[in-house]
């Protein structure tokens, strides 16, 4: 088939499909509401989350390296590959349209249904430790409640149900939860830094940092712990599934990608150093581990009174994030919905604020029963160990569709004003490759148990049995799809 130019891409992935009408179709078009900064402050929200900064501290001053390593190996790959694509096809879908264009509708689809789905996995386990963090805003009076199963899932149903609600009445309204988000998330930052440094200083180092100390281990569990910290750089991409939503999006994507990729490195390893500088790697913890390392230093410091201010900040920061989230994937089923691989009232906007409110509401539905499912049969602190690898593996699987398209697409014509990885095609494709390995041996080691899972078969099974549940899922979807389309030809 010949190579389409530029011009002619841009109109095979706009969002009118072959049973739909022009009209449909700009009735289907959402309102361009994102700007540079609303872009800047969503990439920080949903490209930094201070839970990882716990968990990065609790593993100790290796992983500081680690950081680095995830950053190069895995971040830099993408940001680069979704500079590229979202420049080249700067449409609504941003990862489905590529992984469509360059390998056909399946894998468009598959690429495009374990996102979604991973997602639902998502929303439990980051309000989860936005619960865990509520509690210190009164530590004395709610402390009971850490081990309380009932109190996290009713908190998660909550937060979960207002940030759907928030982004059903549309992005102009629910662009300020992500960016209170954002903001909420400088504060505690701030707090972890600003008090590491006053420790260090009073104090000295908790922590010893050398050569040895800072060295990696390739034990199989750091391995595992490998695998959390490159999850963390994910989020990157999201933005470009809203492609037209944003204001001048060939342009805004790439410069608040940029710039939001540093800040999210910065957050994330200058944060974890100050931690350690404060206390030793011992007293921190995953699920709640930021605020008590706050409670710890404030206490050491003199400063108790922040510790009520950074709880609040830091499970808002989460709600917001998860509201972003739930804002960016919602336009994959959407954008299928118009494709006609899922019913077509996917591809419907809402009458008054034109936003996707089926996939909304399906989405919320679904991350309400994963609330329940990883709940079973577990602790608290098991379920939230277990709902993040379930999400790891849903989630890296589209990252493979996502490098493979880039290297896939490099044999396309790209547009004068097209943003081109540095160094060309080949450049290009080596990036990617890195990303694609680094993404399978991500994968790979989600498979495995937490060590401290009490029991590790019903884990296991829930991490490979969900992950195979919602692939399968996706594969039937995609064929009853085809059929019904297939049949209404036929008709």
């Amino acid at each position: 088939m010949p190579q389409p130019n530029h011009a002619d891409s841009l109109k095979t992935i706009s969002p009118v499909s072959s049973g739909q009408s022009v009209a449909e179709a700009e009735d289907a078009r959402p309102k361009r509401v994102l700007g540079f900064r609303d872009l800047l402050l969503f990439y920080v929200v949903t490209g930094i989350s201070l839970r990882w900064i716990a968990t990065a501290a609790a593993a100790g001053p290796s992983s500081v390296v680690i950081w680095a390593g995830a950053w190069l190996c895995f971040y830099l790959p993408l940001a680069l590959s979704v500079l590229e694509l979202s420049s080249r096809f700067p449409n609504e879908g941003g990862l489905y349209v590529w992984s469509k264009r360059a390998f056909g509708d399946f894998s468009g689809f598959m690429s495009a249904w374990t996102y979604w789905t991973s997602n639902l996995p998502y929303f439990p386990a980051v309000l989860y430790f936005a619960a865990g963090n509520i509690l210190f805003i009164r530590q004395s009076a709610w402390a009971h409640l850490s081990n309380n199963a009932t109190f996290y899932i009713v908190f998660s149903l909550l937060t979960l149900s207002a940030a759907t609600l928030m982004n059903i009445v549309g992005l102009d309204v629910g662009k300020w939860l992500h960016n209170v988000g954002a903001l909420a998330m400088w504060i505690p930052a701030g707090i972890v830094i600003v008090m590491g440094l006053i420790a260090w200083h009073r104090f000295g180092s908790a922590t010893s940092f050398t050569v040895h100390s800072m060295t990696p281990s390739t034990h199989l569990n750091d391995l595992i712990f490998w695998s959390v910290l490159t999850f963390a750089f994910g989020g990157c991409e999201t933005a470009s599934f809203m492609g037209e939503e944003i204001k001048n999006a060939r342009r805004t994507i790439p410069f608040a990608l940029l710039l939001g990729g540093v800040t999210v490195a910065i957050c994330y390893v200058l944060g974890t150093v100050c931690v350690l500088l404060a206390l030793p790697s011992s007293e921190v913890s995953g699920l709640q581990g930021l605020v008590q390392a706050v409670a710890k230093t404030a206490s050491r410091v003199g400063f108790p009174g922040v510790l009520p201010v950074a709880a609040f900040l830091i499970a808002l920061s989460n709600i917001g994030a998860a509201g972003a989230y739930l804002a960016a994937v919602a336009r994959l089923p959407f954008v299928a919905g118009i494709d006609r691989f899922l019913p077509a009232s996917f591809g419907k906007l809402h009458p008054r604020w034109k936003t996707p409110w089926v996939a909304l509401l399906t989405q919320f539905a679904l991350g309400a029963v994963f609330i329940f499912l990883g709940q079973a049969g577990t602790s608290v602190k098991g379920a939230y160990d277990v709902l993040v690898s379930l999400g790891v593996i849903a989630y890296f699987i589209p990252y493979l569709y996502l490098f493979a398209a880039m290297i896939k697409l490099q044999h396309e014509p790209a547009a004068p004003d097209v943003i081109r990885v540095p160094g060309g095609t080949t450049v290009a494709k080596l990036v990617a490759a890195v990303g694609f390995l680094t993404t399978t041996l991500t994968i790979a080691l989600s498979l495995i148990p937490h060590p401290d899972e009490p029991n590790k078969p019903l884990a296991l099974l829930k991490i490979v049995g969900g992950t195979a549940v919602l692939v399968l899922m996706g594969a039937w979807t995609y064929a009853a799809a085809k059929r019904k389309t297939a049949a209404s030809h036929k008709s």
